[in-house]
């Protein structure tokens, strides 16, 4: 079979494999992410009438935002935690194994959502969000990883996109899920924090029936038989030779290397540039404020001037924008590449916070400004969508090989998370402190790392490992490429020279 039929062949099982890790994986932490914002007045009525029970004390307004607040920004701190195992759980467990495992927090902790009204204590629901937020941890560095390596070359950006797609997705089903007239209203939030359980168990059923990754097969368990099987049944076709070449090399290159750890690759100068690039973006990825939106979404459209009873719906249309503008990333991620998508992203998420701000400084003036305000954030939310959602979580697949990858997960998820939890932690106080500007400090961050992105991280788009490798070496080793370009150059002229004397 060639190369052009076997991109026509249709790889079913690539796709189902797809759906079913993403259902248990990232849509939770989409999923789990909109989830807390419709509870959020009956949570703090909880919150106040606990205290009051057990030891007769009316909090002040501020305590109990101070306690919303940890409740859900400890989702960051067990994401972070999460990714910090996930490196050693692939490695021991594989991708796919590690992710069904993955499920163990998960339902620890929608068990204690469910019962903690019953019980009467709050703090059950931190632990819980502790524990789904381990589940979400794990996964957003595992299933990138899982799909970047069982998809082919062609088709690697966009079926690591999906984690984005499916992120998306959680979010809207979560916005849906939290509709009053659904399971937001005041006799059910305990059912709603609890019902991401449901993803998990379609994932327990469903998971089991897919081959593992074909890299980790030959590179880290050394099956060869194994990993053309996995490459048979993910591509719906006969292997291709030019395909098993590739991982072959890669097993070659990396042969006798153990995996390495997170702190080795701050130490190791051929990786120096690949590891500044994933700290950076995906710090970039959290402190731009996006994912604050829907932890906050009701302090956001109420600055901007909504009424309480039309805010529930309109943040459905947050998710939706999201969710439509990762699906427009996935077709065009594998025709404009991973550096336009990004650099266009963080471009436009700078001119609609401008434009937010400027909305919110005359929203007491122009009667028609809020509907600006409001536009300005479906637009932020679609530029986040259309780069920095889905392709951050590409890119350590591609620019590292198979003994740093698992370290590099760990390393961009931990700072993820930290960037999450400290942007989750102060959103509400930048609102309410710098409120028309609230927006400012995360426009110079999409500033910034568009800046970045354009001067310093090369696209990998349908390119080797090896090639990306090579690209990084010239930054990693300036002083001997230029060098190199020395000596080359001098050369040259030399021949110039004596070329012109033999004339």
């Amino acid at each position: 079979m060639s190369h052009a039929d076997a991109q026509k062949s249709s790889p079913l099982t690539l796709v189902l494999m797809v759906a079913s890790a993403a259902i248990g994986g990232t849509l939770q932490y989409g999923y789990n992410l909109a989830i807390m914002n419709a509870p959020t007045v009956f949570i703090q009525t909880f919150i106040n009438e606990t205290f009051l029970e057990r030891w007769d004390i009316q909090l002040e307004d501020y305590q109990v935002t101070l306690v919303w607040t940890i409740i859900v920004s400890i989702f960051s701190l067990g994401g972070f935690a999460g990714a910090l195992i996930a490196g050693p759980m692939t490695i021991r467990f594989g991708r796919k194994n590690c992710l069904l495992l993955n499920n163990i927090f998960l339902m620890s902790g929608a068990l204690l959502a469910l019962t903690s009204r019953a019980a009467k204590s709050f703090e059950m629901i931190i632990i819980s969000r502790i524990l789904v937020g381990i589940n979400a941890g794990i996964s957003m560095n595992v299933q990138p990883m899982y799909f970047g390596e069982s998809a082919p070359k062609h088709l690697r950006g966009a079926v690591s996109l999906s984690s984005a797609v499916f992120t998306a997705f959680g979010v809207v089903l979560g916005q849906v899920v939290g509709l009053r007239e659904i399971l937001g209203s005041e006799p059910c939030w305990q059912y709603l924090l609890a019902s991401n359980a449901v993803p998990g168990l379609i994932q327990l059923l469903t998971l089991p029936w897919f081959p593992e990754s074909p890299r980790y097969l030959l590179i880290d368990r050394g099956d060869k038989e194994a990993c053309i099987n996995a490459l048979r049944r993910l591509r719906g076709c006969e292997v291709q030779s030019s395909e098993l070449d590739e991982i072959l090399q890669e097993q070659a290159e990396t042969k006798g290397m153990r995996p390495k750890q997170p702190w080795e690759l701050f130490t190791d100068r051929s990786m120096r540039w690949q590891l500044i690039s994933v700290m950076i973006i995906s710090s970039a990825m959290q402190l731009c404020g996006n994912d604050s939106i829907y932890f906050y979404a009701s302090y956001v459209f109420k600055e901007a001037g909504i009424s309480d009873e039309k805010i529930q719906y309109i943040t459905i249309g947050t998710g939706t924008c999201e969710f439509t503008a990762c699906i427009m990333c996935n077709l065009l991620i594998e025709r404009k590449g991973r550096r336009f998508m990004l650099m266009g992203g963080f471009i436009l998420m700078t001119v609609w916070a401008v434009v937010f701000t400027i909305a919110l400084s005359f929203e007491h003036y122009i009667s028609w400004m809020p509907y600006l305000s409001m536009g300005c954030i479906f637009t932020y939310i679609l530029s986040f969508g259309m780069g920095p959602a889905g392709v951050t979580g590409v890119l350590p697949t591609e620019i590292f090989n198979q003994t740093a990858r698992p370290a590099a997960y760990m390393i961009a998820g931990s700072m993820m998370w930290i960037n999450l939890g400290i942007v989750g932690m102060i959103f509400p106080f930048l609102v309410s402190e710098l409120s028309e500007y609230c927006f400012v400090p995360f426009a110079a961050v999409c500033v910034l790392s568009a800046l970045y992105i354009g001067l310093f991280l090369p696209e990998t788009k349908g390119k080797s490992l090896s090639t990306i490798t090579r690209e990084f070496h010239k930054l990693n080793f300036k002083d001997q490429a230029k060098n190199f370009e020395s000596q080359t150059e001098a050369q040259y002229q030399l021949g110039e020279v004596c070329h012109s004397t033999a004339m």
